[in-house]
């Protein structure tokens, strides 16, 4: 069969079904064991031999080759098992039960489920995609990888919050790749709308916490009128706090916005957690109040840049507290990456009307795992169908899907069976070119 043969021969209810299947399985971070041993048997009832790499026995990671005869590139294909909403998710969903987040359906023309869109409809189209070519016996001359990942979407350990059930990236794409899945490239099947992107900011996050130099008032003999800033309670206080980084949150994206040839980034920081108090007893103002903050960052920043951002923030409102860092991963721009991108231009060509999709700033401003394969100096590209409305609907194009599959295959064909050309070490210090730029244009 030649490569046309093969993707035509490309089941799209095939596609469909896995796609369904795996997204039926509720797997949000901290418990993908399930869907790993969905993939780890599919492949295994197709013919490959499918290994498992795990930092934590029940949450591990799924790879499969199809081994070329050499003097070809190696790339490997990549998505995560995990999806994002746990149903016991009560203090961050309205709903954290609705099926849209622990389900999959087909209505009309489209697919329906947040673990399809993010990410099981990709990985299903690149795993069908493998198997044409495996069962077609195409010979490539270098490796083509499958594999499916735990642990890409946040969930970090903090405070009393700790352990195995609370690691993410540690124990996804970067252990398995640093643990031998490896090629000279990866593709990365997470949602572009089909555009090329080979860049992602890093995280950094904080606790901050605000403190009063009050006596804990019994709720009678608290004082007012008092500013927001001197309050006795600890939450009310904070809210002055938070108001002025909003300001500074805002400032900050701005400032930091970052364009290159592989997309631009406008970091953003967010507020997404806030304790004090207890509400079995409310009797008495609180004297001390956290709340915790999302940062995105620069590929070459230093998070400590930010961490006196939000110490200067503490003095400037004028209050009392802490700001610790709690998390840094650093974020990367793609570097060598050329023949993986002209074959998905080319191939793209190949199965759609229109060139590669510009990219909106949201998808380049996410964390990927793309992030964990450039740290170890492994070109890598995000590139896969993408759900129109990804915060909301959460539905792919079942055309969309199919079409990724045979895209896929036709990527994996023409890359693979390319001369490799050695090429330099890449390290992270690459990206630190980025960071000088901003920080130029800021003193311009």
């Amino acid at each position: 069969m030649n490569p046309e043969q093969i993707v035509a021969s490309i089941d799209p209810q095939e596609v469909v079904d896995l796609a369904l299947a795996l997204g039926n399985i509720d797997s949000p971070t901290g418990s993908e064991g399930a869907a790993g041993q969905f993939v780890f048997d599919w492949l295994a009832g197709h013919g490959f031999e499918p290994r498992k790499y795990a930092l934590v026995e029940d949450r591990f990671n799924v790879a499969a080759w199809i081994h070329g005869t050499g003097g070809g590139y190696n790339l490997v294909y990549n998505s995560h098992l995990d999806t994002t909403l746990r149903p016991d998710a009560t203090w961050s969903a309205r709903d954290p039960e609705d099926p849209l987040y622990h389900s999959a359906w087909v209505e009309g023309d489209e697919i329906f489920g947040d673990g399809v869109v993010n990410d099981k409809g990709p990985m299903a189209a690149f795993l069908v995609a493998a198997k044409a070519i495996r069962e077609a016996d195409y010979p490539l001359r270098g490796d083509l990888v499958v594999s499916a990942v735990a642990g890409e979407i946040s969930r970090e350990p903090v405070d009393e919050f700790q352990g195995p059930g609370y690691l993410s990236k540690d124990l996804g794409a970067r252990f398995m790749a640093t643990h031998g899945v490896i090629g000279d490239f990866v593709l990365v099947a997470e949602g572009t709308g089909f555009g090329i992107v080979g860049i992602e900011p890093g995280k950094a996050q904080f606790k901050v916490t605000v403190l009063t130099d009050t006596p804990r008032y019994y709720s009678p003999y608290l004082p007012r009128p008092t500013s927001l800033v001197d309050a006795p309670n600890a939450i009310v206080r904070t809210s002055a706090v938070i108001a002025a980084f909003e300001e500074w949150a805002y400032a900050y994206q701005l400032s930091h916005t970052y364009e290159s040839e592989h997309g631009r980034i406008v970091p953003k920081a967010s507020i997404n957690a806030i304790r004090s108090g207890y509400p079995y007893s409310l009797t008495s103002a609180p004297q001390i109040c956290s709340f915790y903050v999302d940062a995105r960052i620069l590929p070459g920043a230093n998070p400590l840049d930010l961490r006196a951002d939000l110490r200067a923030l503490l003095e400037r409102v004028g209050v009392e507290g802490a700001v610790e860092l709690i998390l840094y991963r650093p974020g990367f721009e793609t570097r060598g990456a050329e023949p993986l991108i002209e074959s998905i231009r080319r191939c793209h060509a190949q199965t759609f009307a229109g060139p590669p999709q510009i990219v909106a700033d949201p998808v380049t401003s996410m964390w990927r795992d793309t992030n964990a394969f450039i740290e170890l100096g492994i070109p890598a590209i995000s590139y896969a169908p993408r759900s129109a409305s990804h915060a909301a609907r959460k539905s792919l194009k079942i055309a969309d899907l199919v079409d990724a599959a045979r895209v896929y295959a036709r990527i994996a064909m023409d890359l693979c069976n390319r001369d490799r050309a050695p090429r330099l070490p890449l390290g992270a210090h690459l990206n630190r070119d980025i960071a000088a730029g901003v920080a130029a244009r800021q003193r311009t």
